[in-house]
């Protein structure tokens, strides 16, 4: 296989971490995903819940204009030494670090934060992005999350935050197809999408220079 990196986007609920997973253990790589919330806790000695909580977010508009006006004297004009806080932006520009990291170590399957972006010139990383209808995404999340919860409201509110992610770091499209080799509906059937997944990295062509 002439890949050295897959990077795997996914709706929310779609089960693309866990087709990400069985397609790191079929080929023997290694994932990044949860692993990068612990890199990053040990890089900056934070918390892994503290780093879980900005992961993949973005930071409140009124906070990254507080984080610009931090960074001025009292004159609101002469520059200070910034201040070293770890939020949504610290957490973004770390991933992206990692995520290089991971790639120039190859094999490796990278669950979103970006990955399709950072990595979208490398002709030697497949990019997938995981889809499903929105039954399939409620009967998933039924059995994750609090009896009560309006699934409905969550899956609107996680999508919108990966699609966010991307438009202010990025500045892409999530849904834009031509970020990805190929878009598919994982039905709830993890195991197929991973082999189709798997097929597709093995049969396709070679880039061209």
């Amino acid at each position: 296989m002439r890949y050295r990196a897959l990077t795997v986007s996914r709706e929310y609920g779609s089960g693309g971490a866990e087709i990400a997973n069985i397609i790191a253990n079929q080929l023997g790589w290694s994932l990044v995903d949860k692993e990068l919330i612990t890199e990053i806790s040990k890089r900056e000695n934070v918390p892994p819940s503290e780093v879980a909580a900005f992961d993949e977010k973005v930071d409140p508009w009124f906070h990254r204009i507080t984080r610009l006006v931090w960074g001025l004297g009292a004159d609101g004009i002469s520059a200070v030494a910034p201040v070293e806080m770890f939020d949504a932006e610290k957490a973004a520009s770390l991933a992206k670090r990692v995520i290089e990291e991971a790639y120039k170590m190859g094999k490796c399957v990278i669950v979103g934060r970006g990955a399709q972006c950072i990595l979208k010139d490398r002709s030697d990383v497949f990019h997938a992005f995981i889809y499903a209808r929105l039954a399939d995404r409620r009967k998933r999340l039924q059995t994750r999350v609090s009896p009560g919860t309006d699934i409905d409201a969550l899956i609107r509110s996680m999508d919108a935050q990966r699609v966010e992610y991307i438009r202010l770091h990025f500045k892409q499209n999530w849904l834009n197809p031509y970020l990805y080799d190929i878009m598919i509906d994982s039905k709830n059937q993890p195991e197929e999408a991973a082999r189709l997944i798997i097929s597709a990295m093995q049969i396709a062509p070679e880039a061209e220079p």
